[in-house]
C-alpha cells in the first residue's frame, strides 16, 4: 500500500504540476514582455531572434514560477483527494497527513535544488546574453518604412520624402531628397525627380532609389574671411541611381564581457568576491580620510593595513587614496612663500611633513637601501611628532584660554599665515570628508544589493519546500480541487510572498534592516505560517476556528453586562 500511495501521489501532483508551471512561466513572460515591447516593436527582428530573446527570460523565470507551480498544484491535488473523501479513507486507514504529502515533499526539496542549481549556473549565463542582445536590439535603428508625404530620416545625413507610392511598393512619384553630408563644409545638396523606382538589391545590403527626369541641385554657403558668393549649380537628368548602405540597419553583436559586472550576471561565488571588493574599497576610502588627516596632524599615527594585493593596488590609482595637501599662502609670491613656510615650519613644528623635492638629474642622486628609507621615515615621523608636542600651540594650551589665547601665543609677524594656513587646511579636510560621504552611500548601497541578491538564491529555493507546507494542507482544508479554489488560495499566497520580497529589498536599500536578514525575511514569516496550517490540517481543523473566537466575545459581552447590571 506504501509504495501504490507514493505512486497514486506522484501520478496525481505530476500532470497539474507541468501545466501550472507552463501556464506560471508563461503569465510572467508575458508579463516582462510589454517591458520590453517599445524596444523591440518596430525593430524588424526575425522570429528566431525573438524566440531567442524569451528562451534567455524564461530561464531566469524559472525559480519564480517553480514556487507558484508547487502551491497551485499541491493545493490543486490535496484538495481533489479531500473533496472525494479519498484523504478521509487514507486517514482512517492509520496513514497521517505528513505520511501522504512525503512524495510532494520530495518533489519540493527536488525543486528546491534545481530553482538554486539554475539560479547559480544557468541563469547568470543566460541574464548575460539577454543583456547583450537587448542592448543590440536598443541600439539598432527601427526598419526602413518610407510613408508618402512623411520626411524618412533613418538614413545618416539624408532626408526623403515620397509624393506618392504606388501599391506595389516599387513605383514612386514627387520624390525630394535633401542631401546634408557635406554641411560642415558648407555645400547644401538636393534631388527632385518626378518619378522613380526603389527597390533592395544584393540580398538586402544596398537600398536602390533610381529617378527619373529630375533636377539636383548643388550651393555652397559662403564662410571664411571672404565673403564671396559661390556657385549656385543646377544639374537636370533623365536616370539617377542613389544606393543606399543598409548595414546601420543591422543587428549589430556586442561582445558580453561588457555586461558581465551586473549581479544579476553573478554566480554565488562571484556575488560574495563582489562583496568583498566593496569591503576593501570601503576601507581604503576611510583608510585615506585617516591618513589624510596625518598630514595636518603628525602626532597621528598612520593606517598601515594593505587590504589589497599587490596587483590589486597597481590597478588602482595611487592618487586616488593618497593625495598630499597643497600649501598655499594667500597674497605671496614664490620666493615669499618659501620662506614663509620654513618660518612657520619652525615655529609650528611641521617642518618635517614637507618633503624636499630634489630637481637635480637622477644619474647623480645615489640610491639609498629600503631599509635605510624605512628608518629615515620613521626617524622623520619621530621628530616630527616631538617638535608638534613641543610647539608652542600645544604647551601654551595646557591652560586653555580658547583660540584668542592660542593666537597670543605666535608671534605677531606670522599670525596672519597660521590663519591662512589653517583657514586652507580645514578647507583641504572639509572637501575630503564631503566627498566621501557623497560617494560611500552609493558603495553600501551596492554592497546591500550584492548581498540581498546572494542571500535570495537561497531564499528561492527554501520557499520551493515551504509552499509545499502550504498548498498541500490548505488542500485538505478548503477540500476543493480543480483550477477553482486552489488557484484562488494559491494566488493570495504567492502575492503575499512576492509583497514581502519588494517590501525587503526596500528595507534592505534602504538601510533599515541587515541585507542577509532581509533576503531570509520572507521565508521567515512564511514558515510558521506554513506550520500552523499543517498542524490545523492534521487535526482536521478549520484554519481558523470562528465558533471559539465567537463564544470568547459573547463571554465578554455578557461580563461587561452584568457589570453593568450591578
Amino acid at each position: 500500500m506504501v509504495n501504490k500511495l507514493d505512486k497514486l501521489m506522484a501520478k496525481s501532483f505530476a500532470g497539474p504540476f507541468v501545466v501550472t508551471f507552463a501556464i506560471a512561466v508563461f503569465v510572467l513572460m508575458m508579463q516582462v514582455l510589454w517591458l520590453y515591447l517599445d524596444d523591440i516593436a518596430g525593430k524588424g527582428l526575425g522570429f528566431f531572434t525573438v524566440i531567442e530573446l524569451m528562451s534567455y527570460k524564461c530561464v531566469g523565470l524559472v525559480p519564480l514560477a517553480l514556487p507558484l507551480a508547487l502551491l497551485i498544484s499541491s493545493v490543486m491535488v490535496l484538495g481533489g483527494m479531500a473533496e472525494h473523501y479519498e484523504l478521509s479513507s487514507f486517514k482512517s486507514a492509520g496513514v497521517s497527513l505528513l505520511r501522504i504529502m512525503r512524495t510532494l515533499i520530495i518533489f519540493g526539496i527536488v525543486s528546491a535544488a534545481t530553482s538554486f542549481s539554475i539560479a547559480d549556473y544557468v541563469i547568470p549565463a543566460a541574464n548575460l546574453q539577454f543583456g547583450a542582445r537587448m542592448y543590440d536590439i536598443q541600439q539598432k535603428k527601427p526598419t526602413l518604412n518610407m510613408e508618402p508625404g512623411v520626411f524618412n530620416e533613418d538614413f545618416n545625413q539624408y532626408a526623403i520624402r515620397l509624393g506618392g507610392r504606388e501599391e506595389d511598393g516599387r513605383h514612386i512619384s514627387d520624390v525630394l531628397i535633401y542631401d546634408h553630408t557635406k554641411a560642415a563644409t558648407g555645400e547644401l545638396g538636393q534631388i527632385t525627380a518626378n518619378t522613380g523606382e526603389m527597390y533592395s538589391a544584393d540580398n538586402g545590403r544596398f537600398f536602390v532609389m533610381k529617378l527619373f527626369n529630375g533636377v539636383q541641385y548643388s550651393e555652397q554657403r559662403p564662410g571664411g574671411k571672404s565673403s564671396d558668393s559661390r556657385p549656385f549649380v543646377r544639374t537636370s537628368f533623365k536616370t539617377y541611381t542613389k544606393v543606399f548602405d543598409l548595414s546601420e540597419f543591422n543587428l549589430s553583436k556586442t561582445n558580453t564581457k561588457l555586461f558581465s559586472t551586473n549581479r544579476s550576471m553573478l554566480a554565488t561565488w562571484q556575488l560574495q568576491i563582489g562583496i568583498d571588493s566593496i569591503d576593501a574599497d570601503i576601507a581604503i576610502r576611510k583608510q585615506a580620510i585617516s591618513n589624510y588627516m596625518t598630514n595636518y596632524l603628525p602626532m597621528l599615527e598612520q593606517d598601515t593595513t594593505v587590504y589589497r594585493s599587490k596587483q590589486a593596488e597597481d590597478e588602482v590609482d595611487p592618487t586616488k587614496y593618497n593625495t598630499r595637501p597643497v600649501d598655499i599662502l594667500e597674497g605671496e609670491t614664490a620666493s615669499k612663500r618659501d620662506s614663509a613656510r620654513r618660518e612657520l615650519n619652525a615655529s609650528v613644528g611641521r617642518g618635517t611633513t614637507i618633503e624636499a623635492i630634489d630637481n637635480r638629474s637622477k644619474n647623480t642622486i645615489k640610491p639609498v637601501p629600503k631599509e635605510q628609507r624605512m628608518i629615515m621615515l620613521q626617524d622623520r615621523r619621530v621628530e616630527a611628532r616631538a617638535k608638534a608636542l613641543a610647539n608652542p600651540l600645544v604647551t601654551g594650551a595646557e591652560n586653555w584660554d580658547g583660540i584668542v589665547g592660542l593666537m597670543d601665543s605666535v608671534e605677531t609677524t606670522i599670525r596672519g599665515r597660521v590663519l591662512n594656513r589653517t583657514r586652507s587646511s580645514v578647507r583641504s579636510v572639509s572637501s575630503q570628508a564631503k566627498a566621501a560621504e557623497r560617494i560611500l552611500p552609493g558603495i553600501r548601497e551596492s554592497r546591500v544589493k550584492h548581498i540581498y541578491d546572494l542571500h535570495m538564491k537561497y531564499s528561492m529555493a527554501l520557499v520551493c519546500i515551504i509552499f509545499i507546507f502550504i498548498g498541500a494542507p490548505m488542500g485538505a482544508i478548503v477540500r476543493k480541487g480543480g483550477f477553482g479554489y486552489p488557484i484562488l488560495v494559491s494566488i493570495i499566497f504567492f502575492v503575499i510572498f512576492i509583497i514581502l520580497t519588494i517590501f525587503c529589498r526596500k528595507l534592505a536599500e534602504s538601510f533599515v534592516v541587515d541585507a542577509a536578514f532581509a533576503g531570509w525575511l520572507p521565508c521567515v514569516i512564511l514558515f510558521p505560517v506554513s506550520l500552523y496550517i499543517t498542524a490545523r490540517a492534521m487535526k482536521d481543523a478549520k484554519l481558523v476556528n470562528l465558533e471559539s473566537v465567537t463564544s470568547a466575545f459573547s463571554t465578554v459581552i455578557k461580563k461587561l453586562r452584568g457589570t453593568k447590571s450591578e
